[in-house]
């Protein structure tokens, strides 16, 4: 059972980035994104729920990013706008049940994945 996070990298203030996360052993439960900058503790980022796709955005990257999933490859994306400096984080996805991902408990933690947003 684990979550493996890909699509980090580094990219300049305004662009675009991609990120996937492929689920292998698990399925049926909601998925999120979560982000810890250097010296700042994690935060949430965004949550889909897999059944209905209702989805929850972190205020400062709402209108921005996008949570999407898809079921066929057990893959959850994020789709990243307009980035800016302070979007600069590793990047984690993580599983579990849709309130408690916005509540920071998942059931599973994927590893990290690199954004670094220069100015």
């Amino acid at each position: 059972v684990q979550l493996q996070a890909s699509g980090g990298g580094l990219v300049q203030a305004g662009g675009s980035l991609r990120l996937s996360c492929a689920a292998s052993g698990l399925s049926g439960y909601a998925m999120s994104w979560f982000r810890q900058a250097p010296g700042k503790e994690r935060e949430f980022v965004a949550v889909i729920d897999r059944r209905d796709d209702r989805t929850v955005y972190a205020d400062s990257v709402k209108g921005r990013f996008t949570i999407s999933g898809d079921n066929t490859k057990n893959t959850v994306y994020l789709q990243m706008n307009s980035l800016k400096p302070e979007d600069t984080a590793v990047y984690y996805c993580a599983a579990g049940f849709y309130q408690d991902l916005q509540r920071g408990s998942p059931i599973l933690w994927g590893q990290g994945t690199l954004v670094t947003v220069s100015s």
